[in-house]
């Protein structure tokens, strides 16, 4: 029974990571169709937001299920922030390069993790992981190709990309330890509202209110002077690409994932989980043409193999459980 629960737990991940890994071709799909990044953010945030909460309404709550409280909530909006940055930056880096370098810009999330939990509990990291971050950033000046004389980099795309890491580390970091005695979609509605004000603020600042205000646009005119993206809002974007968007990248993802780990565990779970790098990179190549080079599937092998030296110990330790 405890085998079964883990493939089970297994095929369940993977669909969740796959579905992510989908996100950022629909997104330079959507570009290709003229919307812009406020547009595709602002569409997947409410839709998700709207899709989660109807999950909530629908489910049918555990007898011992505990209610959160005002603390709760303060806290998972809070941490939810993290989680629009992500969307924001993500989105913002793919508009100025590759699919299939954005998505290994954001795996540097496993790295930063680990600095990040090295600060929080003061602990200096274990050479297993020292090793496989080195691998990781080996595998990731590969994966870029940024050795190829012939490779060109949007340092903007490149600068987006690494904060997007930063920020989903930090989303990572805080579903681990935020209000985890609460269901996970209770949890997932709260963290949405949090990433919706975010993006709502960015549609605010980069769209709307230059849009409609002389001032909004002097402020906006003095970080860039980029202003193809300020004009009426295209609500189309709700039923077209925003409702992929929704499903693959808010509503499919936190529903597996959360279904599949507890049988994982975080070793193993972790380790499918970075199947999101090798389906984002697949589908960019299929869908959008992305000229992907064997130094590059070989970047790609060692920023999983890092992953998998990283959760080496954890693994071993489920397997011991089960037998």
């Amino acid at each position: 029974m405890k085998e079964q629960n883990l493939i089970k737990g297994v095929f369940l991940v993977a669909i969740g990571a796959s579905s992510f890994g989908m996100l950022a071709s629909f997104v330079k799909l959507a570009y290709s169709h003229g919307y812009t990044t406020a547009e595709v953010t602002l569409s997947q945030v409410l839709l998700g937001l709207i899709g989660m909460f109807i999950i909530n309404l629908i489910r049918k709550k555990q007898p011992n299920e505990v209610t959160a409280t005002k603390k709760d909530i303060r806290n998972l909006i809070l941490a939810g922030t993290s989680m629009g940055f992500t969307s924001v930056l993500y989105y913002m880096a793919v508009s100025y390069i590759d699919a299939s370098i954005a998505v290994v810009l954001l795996m540097q999330s496993v790295w930063i993790g680990v600095v990040i939990e090295s600060v929080v509990t003061k602990q200096f990291p274990s050479l297993l992981k020292i090793i496989a971050v080195a691998l990781i950033l080996f595998g990731t000046v590969l994966a870029t190709n940024v050795l190829a004389n012939e490779i060109e980099l949007d340092y903007r795309g490149v600068i987006f990309g690494f904060l997007a890491s930063c920020s989903f580390a930090t989303t990572m970091f805080a579903s681990n330890v935020v209000a985890n005695h609460l269901a996970a979609p209770k949890r997932s509605l709260f963290m949405l509202c949090g990433a919706t004000a975010i993006v709502l603020i960015f549609c605010f600042i980069t769209q709307l209110g230059p849009n409609n205000s002389n001032a909004m646009l002097s402020f906006y005119q003095l970080f860039t002077d980029n202003t193809t993206g300020i004009r009426d809002f295209d609500w189309s974007i709700f039923y077209s690409w925003g409702l992929l968007l929704a499903l693959f990248g808010t509503i499919l993802p936190p529903i597996f994932l959360n279904m599949g780990f507890p049988h994982t565990g975080v070793g193993l779970g972790s380790i499918v989980a970075s199947i999101e790098l090798p389906v984002s990179v697949t589908v960019a190549f299929m869908v959008l043409q992305e000229q992907v080079v064997l130094i590059q599937w070989l970047g790609i092998l060692l920023i999983l193999s890092a992953i998998f030296l990283m959760n080496s110990r954890l693994i071993f330790k489920k397997k011991q459980a089960l037998t």
